[in-house]
């Protein structure tokens, strides 16, 4: 899938969630811009998110409420300097409560991820589209 223009975002996301209804586990891989953020706040509204959604760079982990009472958790990986410090933060918590996960820089605790977790790529094509990709 690509996007050409963030008025595209709405509509990509959608299709993306509703194609993935049951899962609830993601974890988003790409280079610092490349839009893990931009994306990720998109599918946060397109599930009902009430709250800000923000990026978790320094918290590590940011809860959002929607109004249908689901949880979302985004996790942020970036600073984390090993698995035990996320391991340490109870991460494991999150990522097997049953609620949305949205992990980015997940490279740090793929160990962790159950095996139904969703593997999203994001990259920025020379033309500067933004392709996207998973499994």
């Amino acid at each position: 899938m690509e996007i050409f223009d963030l008025n595209e975002l709405p509509n990509v996301v959608s299709r993306f969630i509703n194609s993935l209804k049951n899962k609830r586990i993601f974890a988003f891989y790409g280079k610092m811009g490349a839009g893990k953020t931009t994306f990720i706040k998109q599918l946060c509204l397109e599930l009902g998110v009430k709250d800000m959604v923000t990026s978790p760079t320094f918290a590590i982990i940011n809860e959002y409420s929607t109004f249908s009472k689901l949880k979302i958790f985004h996790i942020d990986c970036y600073r984390l300097n090993s698995i035990n410090e996320a391991l340490n933060l109870g991460i494991e918590d999150y990522i097997y409560s049953e609620n949305f996960c949205f992990i980015e820089w997940a490279e740090m605790i793929e160990n962790l991820l159950p095996a139904e977790t969703v593997f999203v790529q994001i990259s920025e094509t020379e033309t500067g589209k933004r392709k996207i990709l998973w499994k």
